[in-house]
């Protein structure tokens, strides 16, 4: 072997043995670095995360998938009812008073402001059932007036959003 042969073999070896010495220490500082890391304080944290995610990593399949699959529905569904807004109440005034009024004063989004009979004459000339209809549902006016389904707020049930309209229509008459 010659020695430039010899010289190359000697710096390539002390190359390999380098990265090896840097490696090394990479793991040993990233064990460091997860030592330090905070610990899981709340002992139920695993549990609640894989009750979170079970309806979707769950895999249904046959009949019994089905019948899982209803039964998940059925619970998401009990579980957004315990959610109800405001209380439960179904007082027209008071779910006026937390959620329409941010529009319906100011006349956001082209909402007619309450009690403007000129905007509302012609909306409850539509019928009481229309309007429980847009304000359920969700409207797009042809002037560019919107109203989001529920007034923006999915945990209104629709008997609340139904005397909320009652309420709102009656201040026109």
């Amino acid at each position: 072997m010659s020695k430039s042969d010899q010289s190359v073999l000697r710096q390539f070896s002390i190359m390999i043995g380098g990265l090896a010495v840097l490696t090394v220490v990479l793991i040993f500082a990233a064990l460091a670095i997860h030592d330090h890391e905070p610990k899981e304080t709340n002992p139920k944290q695993p549990a609640r995360v894989a009750a979170r995610i079970a309806p979707d990593g769950a895999v249904y399949a046959g009949n019994t998938g089905r019948a899982a699959m209803q039964a998940a529905a059925d619970a998401a569904t009990k579980a957004a009812a315990s959610q109800v807004a405001y209380g439960g109440t179904t007082d027209g005034k008071a779910i006026y008073d937390h959620l329409c009024t941010s529009c319906h004063t100011s006349g956001v989004a082209g909402a007619p402001k309450t009690g403007d009979k000129a905007n509302w004459g012609p909306r409850v000339a539509q019928g009481i059932d229309t309007l429980v209809k847009h304000a359920i549902e969700g409207y797009h006016g042809p002037d560019g007036n919107f109203m989001p389904p529920k007034g923006g707020n999915p945990a209104l049930t629709d008997e609340q959003v139904t005397n909320a309209v009652h309420w709102i229509a009656d201040q026109v008459k």
